[in-house]
């Protein structure tokens, strides 16, 4: 019996995660879990951030499910923590799934130009992002370290405060909206 996957696209706006999920999906028949795709749905041109972590969360815990029944999934969110990132490997190895980790990156004049060209030819699919928005990103953005991307690395255990990964996720991806 084949062990299911969870892919994970690691990276900033623009870099092409969504394109490398969307490939994943068709060649692997992955469930694709897109946050921003869902968040456009529901809130059109706003972006609240407790809806888009309630989202994350519903997605999360669909994802861990649909691999649970042995469903490959790929998560579309960027997971620019590391503890966003051991949380979803660890849960997957609960699981008994294996974990490809996929991180894109560009450089900064790249994703400007990509972004532009999104916002100009596909406005409905994202939101208008300043230069300062993809600096002050790009700073909080922890880089994957390369036995986390190639599975070598242990997971971490979870941060202080928290006895399980589970626990920080549901803090992290809460399950409603307070």
């Amino acid at each position: 019996m084949r062990r299911p996957t969870l892919f994970l696209t690691v990276g900033l706006p623009g870099t092409g995660k969504t394109t490398a999920a969307r490939g994943i999906e068709a060649e692997r028949g992955a469930l694709r879990l897109t946050r921003d795709e869902w968040v456009k749905a529901l809130y059109g041109t706003e972006n609240p951030p407790a809806a888009s972590d309630v989202i994350g969360g519903r997605l999360v815990e669909l994802g861990l499910r649909a691999l649970a029944l042995g469903n490959d999934v790929v998560i579309d969110f960027g997971l620019w923590s590391r503890d966003e990132r051991s949380a979803l490997r660890h849960a997957a190895a609960e699981l008994g799934a294996t974990v490809e980790m996929l991180y894109v990156e560009l450089t900064p004049g790249e994703q400007r130009t990509r972004l532009d060209r999104r916002q100009r030819a596909e406005p409905h699919t994202t939101w208008p992002m300043s230069d300062e928005e993809l600096a002050r990103w790009a700073a909080g953005f922890a880089v994957p370290t390369p036995g986390e991307l190639d599975g070598t690395e242990p997971v971490d255990d979870p941060p202080a405060g928290f006895v399980t990964w589970a626990a920080w996720r549901r803090h992290r991806w809460p399950p409603s909206v307070s």
